[in-house]
């Protein structure tokens, strides 16, 4: 049964709750200001992502108060200095920046109140936070309100400046490495998830090659009772189909050898055995192989 919802029939809290929930994890930009008088300001937004790479161009925005409409202190500071400092959030930093995300009053200086450490930046004139493992300074080049009621956004344009990068997050050529940078992301309500672990995976990218398509595979491949969308998925971005010697090969494996005699009279329950195992061959990633298997399968009579 699928749930139905008009967006201007329910309360904006409610709308709120099942568009934080629904749209996540969301990366979180951990912005630091400053107003006209000098006075700092940090705080996250995870209405945040990068948009542009030439130029490069990154964009958050600060919503107006679903309780009472008042504008975030970020979004005032950057119309009156246009520079922000956007920090990466990694999990040594998650608690001390859910703190930063506290109403404090203007003025006050959330880097003192979460502990976090100051340093100049370079280009702009609010400052960085020394513990992230990126920064980025920005000049802003738009601010654009979207409305003037509660929960509101207003989108902050900011082009990248200059980029700070602490080297412990950096791989062998220079890279930096997810497996290192142990990034958050934001969830609905109070939760977060970590990128980081088993939560980790690698999907090769159809950029330079053209995938055959779900739709060139064989019906029985398509209509398997086994495999997934996701195994599916990972085999039409195969660009050719196994051809005949890599399928009259498969067929002289060891274990398809030993199947092929266990089960040689119960062809249709030998075929679904075969979409077991070549569904483990994919969890391995020799989409190759998985798929030499599963041709072998529809061949059988």
């Amino acid at each position: 049964m699928i749930k139905t919802i008009d967006p201007t029939a329910i309360p904006q809290p409610e709308l709120h709750g099942y568009l934080l929930s629904a749209v996540a994890p969301r990366p979180i930009c951990f912005a630091s200001t400053i107003d006209a008088e000098g006075n700092v300001n940090l705080s996250p937004f995870s209405f945040f992502n990068v948009f542009s790479s030439n130029p490069p161009v990154m964009i958050f925005s600060p919503s107006r108060s679903g309780r009472d409409n008042s504008l975030k202190h970020s979004h005032q500071n950057v119309k009156e200095v246009p520079e922000v400092v956007i920090n990466i959030v990694d999990f040594p930093l998650v608690e001390q920046m859910s703190l930063s995300s506290t109403a404090y009053e203007k003025g006050v200086n959330e880097f003192v109140k979460s502990g976090l450490t100051a340093i100049p930046s370079e280009k702009v004139r609010p400052p960085r936070v020394a513990e992230a493992p990126v920064s980025f300074e920005c000049s802003v080049t738009e601010v654009i309100e979207l409305a003037d009621t509660p929960g509101a956004g207003n989108l902050i344009l900011a082009k990248v400046e200059l980029i700070h990068i602490n080297s412990d997050f950096l791989d062998g050529e220079g890279k930096l490495d997810p497996l290192k940078l142990d990034l958050v992301g934001r969830m609905g309500g109070s939760w977060y998830t970590r990128a980081s672990g088993n939560s980790l995976f690698e999907i090769p990218k159809p950029i330079r090659t053209k995938g055959i398509g779900v739709d060139q595979l064989p019906e029985g491949i398509r209509n398997s009772n086994v495999l997934t969308g996701n195994n599916l998925g990972r085999l039409g971005n195969m660009e050719q189909l196994p051809t005949n010697g890599e399928v009259e090969e498969i067929a002289q494996d060891d274990e398809i050898r030993m199947l092929s005699k266990k089960l040689k009279d119960s062809p249709e329950k030998l075929k679904n055995e075969l979409h077991w195992v070549a569904q483990q061959v994919l969890n391995e990633n020799d989409t190759r192989k998985a798929l030499a298997i599963l041709i072998f399968a529809e061949q059988l009579r």
